[in-house]
């Protein structure tokens, strides 16, 4: 005989909501969810499962006299100003992803006495923009034209993401939860977060977004990184919200990509979006924020810029195969040093092949082959 289980009514409604949905159009579908919730009829463990699932849940959490206090972990800001309490669920279980996987890696580091990275938090006080951005240049090796040396600006980008993996800090690029592509998160809701620690920083940039962005997202999160401030953000057309950390970061990314002296004099002598893009081996969008900051162009200018090359962008992508590299995915997914580091753990025995399927998502087979033939 199957066993029926008595369920608080609001841990469903609450669960229901935490995912995103509305609960007529969530009980339209799944009728008997609106017997359990008005008592009409009570659910199995298996049916509690299977709903658990559907709205990305703990099946223990069901159980609970009411709903936890799930808070992030640090200061998620919007482009219009407001510091938020709450992000979508699918931002906050990545959030919850990476914080598990950094918890683990400073433990593992510690153990290996890894030394505290010199370099965060090391302008936790100041807002002198040229001496961070000179030090974030020194730190990574490159010089204030280093982007000049390469064909393009994607090249360029490439570039710095592997200068910024050799100095310790984690990159993330992932656009969904885990490898589920039916849980895709949106650039509206996070272009990023950092989560700053002295041994362990990691960032994650959204891969949804246009790689153009990406690249300005990253600078932006370095900033935090030297500053010291964890925070989120979805950094809306670009535009940083009003508040002086991340004004602070907005203005050291832009000046690390695009030096104003020299972003003014190029200016005044081409006076083309594209064509200074093409000088500094920086996207248009980042030239066209430049040109927005310097009183080049106006804001109404940059938005109507923004909007065309965001269009433009997005036709290309419809355009484009949607299929992919599942092992090349999952390297920008892990970043290529977190994964290093869980190769070595599980080939050392520090790791268990259970524990390191759950901070890879990977399992089995699939972890197997990705860390035999593609890493």
């Amino acid at each position: 005989m199957t066993t029926e289980v008595n369920i608080n009514a609001s841990m469903l409604t609450w669960a229901i909501a935490r995912a995103g949905f509305e609960l007529h159009e969530f009980t339209d579908k799944t009728p008997k969810v609106l017997d359990w919730i008005e008592g009409k009829k009570k659910p199995t463990f298996k049916q509690l499962e299977n709903f658990s699932k559907k709205v990305h849940l703990p099946f223990g959490y069901l159980f609970l006299a009411e709903p936890p206090k799930e808070k992030l972990p640090f200061p998620f800001f919007r482009t219009n100003g407001i510091q938020t309490s709450g992000v979508n669920l699918n931002v906050y279980d990545t959030i919850l992803l990476i914080q598990k996987r950094q918890s683990w890696l400073i433990d593992y580091l510690k153990d290996r006495d890894f030394k505290n990275i010199d370099f965060v938090g090391k302008f936790k006080n100041s807002f002198n923009v040229q001496d961070i951005v000179k030090d974030i240049r020194t730190t990574l090796g490159l010089n204030e034209n280093w982007a000049s040396n390469f064909s393009t600006w994607e090249k360029a980008l490439d570039h710095l993401t592997l200068q910024i993996e050799e100095n310790g800090i984690i990159m993330v690029f992932n656009g969904v939860v885990e490898n589920n592509t039916s849980r895709p998160i949106s650039v509206n809701d996070c272009r990023g977060f950092v989560l700053v620690d002295p041994i362990a920083p990691f960032m994650f940039i959204n891969n949804s977004d246009g790689k153009a962005a990406q690249m300005f997202t990253i600078v932006h999160e370095l900033a935090h990184v030297w500053t010291g401030h964890s925070a989120g953000f979805d950094f809306s057309k670009l535009q940083p919200a009003n508040d002086p950390i991340e004004l602070l970061c907005d203005k050291i990314a832009a000046e690390f990509l695009v030096p104003e002296y020299s972003f003014i004099n190029v200016w005044e002598e081409k006076r083309n979006i594209k064509t200074v893009a093409k000088y500094f081996k920086v996207s248009e969008i980042v030239i066209a924020r430049r040109a927005l900051d310097t009183g080049k162009i106006t804001k109404k200018e940059f938005f109507d810029f923004y909007e065309q090359y965001s269009n433009e962008l997005f036709i290309k992508k419809e355009n484009q195969s949607s299929g992919g590299d599942f092992y090349a995915t999952t390297k920008k997914r892990l970043s290529i040093t977190f994964a290093a580091h869980i190769n070595n753990a599980v080939k050392s025995g520090k790791l268990l092949h259970r524990d390191a399927y759950k901070l890879t998502s990977l399992k089995g087979d699939t972890f197997q082959t990705f860390f035999s033939n593609h890493f």
